[in-house]
């Protein structure tokens, strides 16, 4: 046999023994390159971050702290602008989305507070794949100017940095232990909020998706959007630009959207909860009340932040009900755009604790198929030598 067949079976084997676990790997647990709970947190998580994640636990309205938590429907914060200027004018979130810093509504974090008052409704909601918590207000106390459609705010942003740069998300909502999220997205405007954080594990990526910045809240996280207050429990919608339709032959088929494509779908309907409980006033809202002491299974004892779910005892009750009511809403525009040019509408650059990029089972598939058709063509060559 000529040695230039031989060689040839060798490379398509070789190959494909390489190319295996590269595709069993990308299929696998998702991982990341850094995990913190925000005792040992470095002073900053990433390179060029404006803010600090050692925040300590006194709150400041000029707190640079870039470190939020979402626990519960009194517990949670939100990223704006540290100041109501920036390096391009004014502060709407497409000039800020790099240097957002957290404002909370507890004290204790070592954040910023949000102002009494700037929120009029937010409507929490817990399902097996995320937290999520939607909402409305006048934002506009919080550095964001008065009409500003607003834009989003992710882990990953159009460098691998996040927006904002080292930002990191906490919180307790799921059996009150305190985790790291690495995906999450929070769109923010002038009136309106949502903030999403999903656990890790392999669909995080897909629910807590970043690459849909310019449809909004209402498109990004169906949910209620209504003044008021309410706590419940959800099945979790459909992933944000993922559709899946069942033809007259019964034949089932899934398309993924993508920002800029000719035609834009519908938002998914909000997904069923239940276990709802419903509450006129944020009874203990910013008047000072701390976040609960943490337990010693958190922190050790030598830390003193208060980091623990708050209890709903805190918020004045009104009622309870088993389906909450949705309130359709507006999507939230988003302008953003990265410092120094023009973002594209995804990235696949890697940071710390970025997620890796998104499998398409496609190209998989078409992968494993050329590399067994190479593996049994080289095995062949050789038995013919």
């Amino acid at each position: 046999m000529p040695s230039s067949l031989i060689t040839l079976a060798t490379f398509l084997i070789y190959s494909w023994l390489v190319q295996l676990p590269l595709n069993i790997r990308s299929v696998g647990a998702v991982t990341y390159s850094a995990t913190y709970l925000p005792y040992n947190a470095p002073k900053k998580s990433e390179t060029g971050q404006t803010g600090t994640n050692q925040c300590g636990t006194k709150s400041s309205q000029d707190s640079e702290c870039q470190n939020a938590y979402l626990n519960a429907l009194d517990d949670f914060c939100l990223w704006a602008p540290p100041a109501n200027t920036s390096s391009y004018g004014d502060s709407k979130i497409a000039n800020t989305e790099q240097i957002e810093v957290a404002w909370c509504m507890r004290d204790g974090y070592g954040t910023r507070l949000i102002p009494p008052g700037a929120i009029k409704g937010a409507h929490f909601v817990r399902t097996p794949y995320y937290v999520q918590v939607t909402g409305v207000g006048d934002l506009t106390s919080m550095n964001i100017p008065k009409g500003d459609d607003g834009g989003e705010l992710d882990p990953h942003g159009y460098d691998g940095l996040g927006n904002p740069i080292g930002g990191l998300v906490f919180g307790t909502p799921y059996n009150g232990t305190l985790r790291q999220f690495h995906e999450w997205t929070n769109f923010m405007s002038s009136n309106a909020f949502c903030f999403r954080v999903c656990p890790d594990g392999p669909l995080a990526p897909t629910y807590c998706e970043h690459i849909y910045d310019t449809l909004g809240c209402g498109w990004n996280m169906p949910g209620n959007y209504s003044e008021g207050f309410s706590s419940c429990e959800g099945d979790p919608t459909q992933p944000m630009g993922v559709y899946t339709y069942k033809g007259a032959n019964g034949v089932v088929t899934t398309s993924t959207f993508h920002q800029g494509d000719p035609s834009t779908p519908s938002a998914h309907p909000a997904a069923k909860s239940s276990s709802c409980t419903y509450f006129a006033t944020l009874s203990a809202y910013n008047d000072n009340a701390p976040a609960a002491t943490p337990t010693a299974s958190l922190l050790p004892s030598s830390v003193s932040a208060s980091l623990s779910r708050v209890s709903v005892t805190s918020v004045a009750a009104v009622s309870s009900e088993s389906t909450a009511s949705v309130a359709s809403v507006t999507s939230i525009a988003s302008t953003s755009k990265p410092t120094g040019g023009s973002s594209p509408t995804s990235t696949t650059s890697s940071h710390t604790g970025a997620a890796p990029a998104s499998i398409d089972r496609g190209s998989l598939l078409a992968t494993l198929t050329m590399g067994l058709t190479s593996l049994l063509f080289g095995f062949w060559a050789i038995s013919r030598i």
